[in-house]
């Protein structure tokens, strides 16, 4: 497995080894060892698939309290995906960091706990996976305007597809500070 720092400290792409040939491919996904050699401890709590029709976004989610981690991957599809770092007090409070997973580049994707995240679906559909830190909360269940101006996420799609919760959901200045999560450096 090879582990990618992005800008974003603690936000990490996967690319796992993949071994092929005619017959179809092996790859490793997860070994707790080597992720917490590369600074990810991930105690799985619950694992999710969602499937998506193209120009579907989802997100920007988070929790809090009760903040979840996610490790996602797609397997089937292309999802253009995003991480901001919504933590008070971090130095790169405010920054988002993206990357593309698809079934073809079978990479996966490390967003920790005090992070929103969120994709939208490039190709016709996409079955999404999440392997998640901490169960669904509903009391905790928050989310972050996928088009915030002051955070100029750059998404492929002008007009995607959104839940009526996505729709509604608040800038990242109308949170209150009580629902976002502090940076522990």
């Amino acid at each position: 497995m090879n582990f990618v720092q992005t800008d974003l400290p603690g936000v990490v792409i996967i690319e796992p080894k993949v071994f092929g040939d005619d017959r179809g491919f092996f790859l490793e996904s997860f070994h707790r060892q080597r992720f917490a050699d590369n600074g990810i401890e991930l105690e799985v709590m619950q694992s999710n698939l969602s499937r998506s029709a193209h120009g579907v976004l989802r997100g920007l989610h988070y929790q809090w309290p009760n903040p979840q981690g996610k490790l996602v991957q797609v397997l089937e599809g292309e999802v253009y995906d995003v991480a901001v770092d919504i933590r008070q007090g971090s130095p790169t409070f405010g920054r988002w960091t993206a990357c593309v997973l698809s079934a073809q580049n079978k990479r996966l994707f490390w967003v920790p706990e005090g992070f929103a995240h969120g994709f939208v679906v490039t190709s016709e559909h996409a079955l999404f996976g999440y392997h998640c830190t901490a169960v669904y909360d509903p009391v905790a269940d928050a989310g972050i305007a996928w088009n915030d101006a002051a955070l100029s996420i750059n998404w492929p799609l002008a007009e995607p597809l959104l839940s009526g919760k996505d729709a509604a959901a608040p800038l990242l200045a109308q949170v209150p500070a009580a629902r976002l999560p502090v940076y522990e450096g």
